[in-house]
């Protein structure tokens, strides 16, 4: 048996012990005894016995052993044109100056801080400060509108808000401050406090009473130690989107959340404490929490925050500068940077102009990762690439390739296996398993491991219907996939976003997949429009290649003859969009929904979350010329 079939076995025959072992590597107040509590099922709390503090576990046990020189965070700003090194024991004294000052302005266990702020290192400092006092932060990707933080306000009700003066993109400065301040006067709930980084590119206007100067705040507080904590009490809420526009507060708690990530390091990551590990994210996602902040400094590795872009920071060779200079060992990003890299450089020139021997593995999630950017990657990196999936939800990878354990064959389209914890299967509407290699709803078993959401904040009813009730005794994704007969999970869509054609189910992932296999195509999308015929049509919507000159119409004609030849005359397909840009949220996610609610005339939300709104207006455009979106 392989060492990973052995270890997922392990798990299976006897998940508590699994992860009651797990949980020996954890520094506790008071270990636990009992992993699962499932007097509620199907809420289960993990590690509910249990006492400890998430920020020591981060930060004080590696001062405590003779680590506290080593750096723990590295800020790296190519924006700025600055960089920072904070040693474990810089951190240590950090959190503990930003905590005393909260529980001096009266913020406790269980109060909540809301966090809006770019990426700086005083964000992971503020989230971690958080976690020593046993307040439960909710982070809120800076530069969010005002009515978006506001209904965030209004949710988790804040006693204190963390922020700065401003957020700083190529090109421009965001001011913070004044959609703060609106925020607060849309919201019922009134925060009592507010810190406020001032940044020299924009300095804010306080408001005397309520706003204090971060800085100046914390001269006279005292130093707070690590408050101890029920394992099952809450680390943070994480607020993703909602269908109903509604965003849904995902709560993670203390114990299940240090066990599982710390266990992923080693195991899923293969790194070790004192490496470099850099996730390409930013703390107001979920791959922030688990990636830039918590896990590495659980593990005791060095953590990268990086504020600056893939490409236009300056260039296409910006990741690979920062792989050299500070010699990172792991990385973690979207594809749709990657995407972003091989479209300015498509011949991987920049790559070659950095040493990035440190460099041992590239792992990529956040969206489905096509083939042709994993093959250039490869390619042009000479190191393996693995495509992993998971969920704000989930807070870590359900499938994967657990390099720490053994290195599995990467079948390039696949997220890879499941990971012990997660049993994943393949369902049909009446919740029956599909055979091997049919398309169905990605479900998992429940109870969901360690770590894993156990509840929406305040919305317990909500979290039931939302993820519970459709496929009783499992937990629905909302990913469409298949098993292949190796036992690999391949995610071909949102549930949302397969599509029928006439009684045909076809995955719009598939057809992204050709699309992109074109030399000329950097980047694709496919949505469902409406036809009165078939129901619905595929259509496509391309970024061609850096320095591709081909005529639009030449290309539309080989990506249909492509689709022709790779998926069949069933897709349907011959509807292209060639586009500079596809409309996405700050996490890289493609906005599918909406563009095929422009191309059918349907009225539509501009998402909050959306990365620049101006990019509808280009869409629509196209699709006007193409003869849709003739309503809007």
């Amino acid at each position: 048996m392989s060492a990973y079939r052995e270890t997922y076995e392990r798990w299976r025959v006897n998940p508590e012990r699994f992860w009651l072992e797990a949980a020996e590597a954890i520094d506790w107040m008071r270990p636990p005894v009992q992993a699962l509590d499932d007097s509620n099922a199907p809420l289960y709390r993990w590690f509910a016995d249990a006492t400890c503090n998430t920020c020591w576990n981060a930060v004080d046990r590696h001062v405590a052993a003779g680590r506290g020189d080593d750096t723990a965070v590295i800020y790296d700003s190519p924006i700025t044109g600055t960089q920072r090194s904070l040693s474990f024991l810089d951190l240590q004294q950090a959190t503990a100056r930003l905590g005393g000052a909260l529980k001096a302005k009266g913020v406790g266990r269980g109060d909540r801080v809301i966090i809006y702020m770019p990426m700086i290192a005083e964000a992971a400092i503020a989230m971690l400060a958080c976690a020593r006092i046993g307040a439960v932060h909710s982070v809120v990707f800076g530069g969010f509108a005002a009515n978006e933080l506001a209904v965030r306000i209004d949710d988790a009700k804040p006693k204190a808000i963390l922020s700065a003066s401003c957020g700083i993109e190529p090109g421009r400065v965001i001011p913070y401050k004044p959609l703060l301040d609106k925020s607060i006067e849309l919201a019922t709930h009134k925060p009592e406090t507010c810190f406020i980084i001032q940044r020299p590119e924009a300095e804010a206007e306080l408001i005397p009473g309520r706003d204090w100067e971060w800085e100046a705040v914390q001269t006279d507080a005292p130093l707070a130690e690590c408050e101890e904590v029920g394992g099952a009490d809450p680390l943070y809420i994480l607020y993703t989107s909602g269908t109903t526009g509604q965003p849904k507060g995902v709560v993670r708690h203390n114990g299940g959340h240090l066990v599982a990530l710390h266990w992923t390091m080693k195991h899923l990551y293969d790194v070790e404490p004192g490496d470099v590990y850099w996730a390409a994210s930013d703390v107001g996602w979920v791959v922030g929490h688990s990636y830039i902040v918590y896990a590495p400094l659980f593990y005791g590795c060095a953590t990268v925050l990086f504020e600056g872009k893939p490409v236009g920071t300056p260039d296409a060779g910006v990741f690979w500068r920062v792989i050299e200079e500070h010699k990172v060992r792991c990385l973690f990003t979207a594809p749709t940077a990657l995407r972003a890299i091989k479209r300015a450089d498509p011949q991987g020139e920049f790559i070659k102009k950095y040493d990035i021997s440190s460099l041992k593995t590239l792992f990529l999630a956040g969206e489905r990762a096509d083939p042709d950017s994993i093959d250039w990657a490869k390619r042009h990196l000479n190191r393996p690439v693995i495509d992993h999936w998971w969920q704000t939800e989930t807070g870590w990878a359900i499938c994967g390739n657990p390099v720490g354990i053994e290195s599995l064959p990467i079948k390039v389209g696949s997220a890879g296996a499941p990971m012990p914890g997660w049993d994943v299967r393949i369902l049909d509407e009446s919740s029956q398993e599909v055979p091997t290699g049919e398309l169905g709803a990605v479900c998992v078993k429940l109870p969901l491991p360690p770590s894993a959401l156990p509840t929406l904040w305040n919305a317990e009813e909500r979290y039931r219907r939302s993820y519970l009730e459709k496929f009783p005794g499992y937990y629905e994704t909302g990913d469409a996939g298949f098993m292949d007969e190796e036992g690999f999970l391949h995610i071909m869509a949102r549930t949302d976003d397969v599509i029928n054609v006439a009684g045909h189910r076809l995955s719009t992932g598939a057809m992204e997949e050709v699309l992109t296999s074109h030399p000329d195509i950097a980047e694709a999308a496919v949505v469902g429009v409406a036809d009165e015929l078939k129901g619905q049509l595929p259509m496509g919507f391309v970024c061609l290649n850096s320095g591709c000159d081909k005529e639009a119409e030449t290309l539309q004609a080989e990506a249909i003859a492509l689709m022709r030849d790779k998926i069949g005359p069933v897709a349907a397909f011959k509807l292209v969009a060639v586009v500079d840009r596809l409309p996405k949220t700050r996490s890289g996610k493609i906005l599918r929904g909406v563009m095929a609610k422009i191309a059918d005339g349907v009225p539509y939300k501009t998402p909050a979350t959306i990365d620049d709104p101006t990019i509808l207006d280009e869409i629509t455009t196209a699709l006007h010329d193409m003869g849709y979106a003739q309503s809007n």
